[in-house]
């Protein structure tokens, strides 16, 4: 199934002008079988108006006829070339300036001092490095590993904060999530003492002892 436009305003269309089941506008559009028995019945999509598919560019009308000879064909929507153009553009591999690139080894570095939950595929993207470099500078096999220490990639300017922030975030939230499923238990910060209080007893201050009166108020000597 491609996704089509307005899939509700299309599936009124298809509802109120052609013999098709419910299961096939629903796989057509994209829509719940149940959804499209209640445009049909008139408790959804109440005040959309219906979209014909065939004059919008995304149903031929041989694709129609087959459907409506043939209760178990699923219509094929035409793709439209509109809608390719829309498809946000996938972003191409990170771009580091030539006077920065001497830097990210470093940063690898500190990634994998500060950070091991952090996998080398989110360590390259986010550094436009590779997993070959990351590797080498973690095995120490680097042609430069005698001068290679971890510095923070933010303060190197290879990346913004955010964007750590973020890599880190989604890479300790899967982390927790495997632990769990493999049955590791979180540490648990340890819980204060509570304070032993000691009351104070009648011999400490000699309350049961036998007392004289030279005890309490000395000798006259």
């Amino acid at each position: 199934m491609t996704d089509i436009l307005m899939p509700k305003a299309t599936a009124v269309w298809l509802v109120d002008n052609t013999s098709l089941s419910f299961e096939q506008i629903a796989d057509f559009c994209g829509l719940h079988p149940l959804e499209v028995r209640g445009i049909a019945d008139g408790d959804v999509a109440r005040d959309i108006r219906g979209a014909d598919p065939i004059v919008n560019g995304q149903l031929t009308r041989e694709e129609l006829d087959k459907a409506q000879n043939d209760a178990n064909y699923r219509m094929k929507a035409v793709v439209s070339r509109h809608a390719e153009l829309l498809k946000p553009a996938k972003s191409g591999p990170k771009y580091t300036p030539v006077s920065r690139r001497q830097d990210r080894p470093d940063a690898i570095m500190w990634f994998v001092r500060n950070h091991p939950e952090v996998t080398d595929a989110q360590i390259a993207k986010l550094l436009g490095t590779t997993k070959a470099t990351i590797e080498s500078v973690r095995n120490r096999t680097h042609w430069n590993s005698a001068n290679i220490k971890p510095v923070d990639p933010v303060s190197l300017g290879l990346t913004g904060q955010l964007q750590l922030d973020d890599v880190v975030r989604k890479a300790a939230d899967k982390k927790a999530k495997d632990d769990a499923k493999n049955g590791v238990l979180q540490p648990i910060a340890a819980e204060p003492e509570p304070e032993v209080v000691v009351e104070d007893t009648e011999e400490e201050y000699g309350m049961g002892a036998d007392h004289t009166a030279e005890s309490v108020f000395g000798s006259r000597d």
